[in-house]
């Protein structure tokens, strides 16, 4: 059966792409799996359910106070409130030097957009903060502090956003902004916006402040290199999507670990380079199909893509910076 199917129709939470983690994933009794970002705990619930042990991270206390009440029956259940790009460090003070899987993912979670307070999202005016920590600086101190270059930078880097330099312009000049409606509102007005049309204007602004208060693409670039070096050989990786900048991340972390290298032209094969494979049996990219998709609408931009670990050593991990 369907572990989709399983989930009532009136739940709260539906994670994405569920059955197609879980099955890339293959838990077994005896496993050591992480769930990267627990969230709501749907690919943790169902992780356990197969009988493995399963280490849960998230930044958000909110999550992991959560999971301390719906999994308090399970003793294969080790909650970390750390970011994931800690899961290296946290695995190694709880004692474990290997898993079996691991999954993230990457972006911000569906409860976090419905808390108005969180300030994720403009359907609704809340405080301008955006931490998935609930800690460090806020998306308000960086709308109100930030230099105007900077902030187009963020923009531009983080959202492809065209009309960054005039967005940042009007933020500088609209200070101080505390709310998510005064933010949307100043994006609006900087780029015509009339409403009725498909697509508010402001949702790539809200996207590129958010990845950059969160430091989410280092996060990812971090996890990436640290399931590399955890996963035993045959150990499987997850990572789940929700946009271009993520994905192509994932993507070409992958198209490295493959030992493929690109072709010099598009007229010459690809050949393969000296480096041998990391990963095997790497995915193309998998998305919903109409029937989850009728049910959550929410993963029409969910894309997942995994693999499996082979036995050569982890490669050394490259450190990335903010723009």
């Amino acid at each position: 059966m369907s572990l989709l199917a399983a989930i009532p129709h009136d739940a709260p939470h539906i994670p994405v792409l569920l059955d197609e983690v879980i099955g890339a994933l293959d838990p077994a009794p005896g496993k050591v799996i992480v769930d990267a970002t627990l969230g709501a705990g749907g690919y943790t619930r169902a992780l356990l359910a197969a009988g493995a042990t399963v280490h849960a991270f998230d930044r958000d206390p909110d999550a992991i106070a959560a999971a301390r009440e719906w999994g308090a029956g399970y003793d294969r259940l080790i909650l970390h409130p750390r970011r994931f790009s800690e899961v290296g460090d946290a695995l190694a003070e709880a004692g474990v030097g290997a898993i079996d899987g691991l999954v993230a993912d990457i972006g911000v979670s569906s409860m976090q957009l419905d808390q108005q307070g969180r300030g994720f999202a403009f359907s609704s005016d809340g405080p301008l903060d955006m931490r998935m920590s609930q800690e460090g600086p806020s998306a308000a101190d960086f709308c109100n502090e930030a230099g105007e270059e900077e902030i187009a930078n963020v923009l531009y880097n983080y959202a492809e956003e065209r009309q960054s330099r005039r967005i940042a312009r009007a933020i500088v000049a609209a200070r101080p902004l505390e709310t998510t409606g005064q933010l949307a509102n100043v994006v609006r007005r900087a780029l015509g916006y009339k409403p009725g049309a498909p697509k508010d204007p402001a949702t790539r602004s809200f996207q590129a402040i958010r990845i950059h208060v969160n430091d989410e693409l280092g996060e990812l670039e971090a996890l990436l290199a640290t399931a590399e070096s955890l996963l035993n050989p045959g150990g499987r990786l997850a990572i789940v999507s929700f946009h271009s900048l993520e994905d192509r991340i994932v993507k070409q972390f992958f198209k490295d670990a493959s030992g493929v290298a690109s072709a010099t032209s598009r007229y010459m094969p690809v050949a393969a380079s000296a480096a041998p494979a990391v990963y095997s049996h790497i995915s193309k990219a998998i998305r919903a199909g109409e029937v989850e998709l009728n049910r959550n609408p929410r993963a029409r931009s969910a894309t997942l893509r995994f693999a499996t670990r082979t036995d050569v050593p982890a490669r050394p991990a490259v450190s990335r910076r903010r723009p």
